[in-house]
């Protein structure tokens, strides 16, 4: 079939590395370059530097609703536009232009979780499993009906992890809708709308770790967070990225130092690091300190002058606005 490709993440960018071995992929459509990091310097996205990298002519318009983008998606002649995380709304001219519509590999079991960030809410509600549908694109936010689906356990795995598996999944997904499609045996299925669920995209600082939290809350926190949406806070003076905890509210140990403990303090034991939270204490396995890399909690704990003495506290980090808040570039994953 002949395609145009719209997408922008990573995520999008595994789907179309294996779309192209399979169909002709004329074009690709992309957000616009983001400015991102201290030299405030354009960062292409992750699907500009696949098709790039593929040979394939990239195009990353603001806006889907200028005449000239329509008159050009409309000259390629398409069977089908696909996409994923492409970060826009598809208009209504842009949805009529292909033979088969545009399909969405949509990174929830729909009707749950429609919207820019399927994965991290997902983890942060708790929901015991995931997937990906391949949707028919509609005027409305992930309403269409779907064809194809495929589920995964979320587990303990991180956001990165499970958008990484669900790319995968969703690859094959996309590639089996299409089989179905130019078959004519697509077997399409109405959303139920009274059990949709939103997933708002996540905002800056939303993903902090604060004493007022519960356990349960901070773990989920820290696997929904990314290096895009950082679990941050600061221990003993001391501002970290958590990149891995266990909650271990569950355990006879966990309860003991849980009522030794109280909410923001910090306690260092038998080479362990764990913090004191709403509920029950936390271990901190995995931090990334500010102008530093990654190290275990233990390497990190042994840094900090006092920690074995106790009597130190961790607290949520001080909101600070960036130039790239200012920006307003982040893409927000619609679509």
């Amino acid at each position: 079939m002949k395609l145009v490709f719209m997408g922008t993440t990573d995520f999008s960018a595994t789907i179309l590395e294996d779309l192209v071995q399979h169909h002709e992929v004329c074009a690709v459509y992309t957000r616009p370059d983001a400015i991102r990091g201290r030299g405030q310097n354009p960062e292409p996205s992750a699907v500009k530097k696949m098709a790039l990298a593929l040979g394939i002519p990239v195009f990353d318009p603001p806006t889907l609703k200028d005449v000239s983008v329509i008159e050009k998606l409309k000259s390629f002649n398409l069977d089908g536009i696909c996409v994923a995380a492409y970060g826009a709304i598809l208009p209504k001219e842009v949805l009529e232009i292909p033979v088969y519509g545009c399909l969405n590999v949509h990174a929830s079991l729909l009707p749950a979780w429609r919207g820019a960030a399927p994965i991290e809410r997902a983890i942060l509600a708790g929901d015991a499993e995931t997937g990906v549908c391949v949707m028919r694109m509609r005027e409305g936010l992930d309403t269409g009906e779907f064809c194809v689906c495929r589920t995964t356990r979320i587990e303990d795995k991180s956001a990165n992890k499970l958008s990484d598996e669900l790319a995968n999944l969703g690859s094959h997904a996309l590639l089996t809708a299409l089989i179905h499609l130019e078959q004519g045996a697509a077997d399409w299925t109405v959303q139920n709308d009274e059990l949709a669920t939103y997933a708002q995209k996540i905002e800056k600082g939303e993903l902090n770790l604060c004493p007022e939290d519960s356990a349960t809350l901070i773990v989920r926190k820290i696997q929904a967070s990314s290096d895009a949406h950082p679990a941050r806070c600061v221990i003993a003076g001391r501002a970290i990225t958590v990149i891995t905890a266990r909650d271990i509210s569950r355990d006879q140990y966990g309860l003991s130092l849980t009522a030794e403990m109280n909410s923001g303090e910090v306690c260092f034991v038998e080479k362990r690091l764990f913090l004191g939270t709403a509920d029950f204490a936390v271990e901190i396995l995995e931090v990334k300190p500010d102008g530093k890399g990654t190290m275990d909690a233990k390497s990190f704990a042994v840094g900090v002058q006092g920690i074995k003495q106790g009597n130190l506290l961790w607290e949520a980090p001080k909101r600070v606005v960036t130039q790239e808040d200012l920006s307003g570039q982040e893409p927000q994953n619609a679509g």
